[in-house]
């Protein structure tokens, strides 16, 4: 019983050690990133003047790109909280006949609806 306890805290720090490694990888990454961003961009004012609009017309392009990212992924989130509720439903339906347990999987289903009506009807667009 002894050996359990042992694996279980063992395996508890080794995912949490892993969790903040993966975070901080995460923000030196996107702090790297944002650095490379401005120092583009300066060079771009540097070289052409500061009457340019090259580096306006850069910082508008990347602002589309991500707005799209977002846009795309929040519809991907979307279909697959949608198919995870249609499946719930249809897998607690079968399990549990006689009692609507199945309707717990509404719950992800409208939380996928709700994310397809924002990015679809609701959310800003291009």
């Amino acid at each position: 019983m002894g050996h359990i306890f042992l694996f279980l805290s063992v395996s508890a720090v080794a995912l949490f050690s892993f969790v903040a490694v993966a975070s901080w990888a995460d923000a030196h990454r996107r702090e790297r990133e944002a650095y490379y961003k401005s120092e583009i961009t300066r060079k771009i004012i540097e070289t052409q003047g500061a009457g340019s609009s090259s580096a306006l017309e850069l910082i508008r392009e990347e602002e589309k790109i991500e707005a799209k990212r977002r846009r795309e992924g929040i519809k991907l989130g979307g279909l697959v909280t949608t198919a995870v509720g249609i499946g719930i439903l249809i897998f607690l339906k079968m399990l549990v006949t006689n009692e609507p347990v199945y309707l717990s999987g509404l719950i992800p289903l409208f939380v996928g609806i709700a994310l397809l009506t924002y990015a679809y009807l609701l959310g800003p667009k291009e």
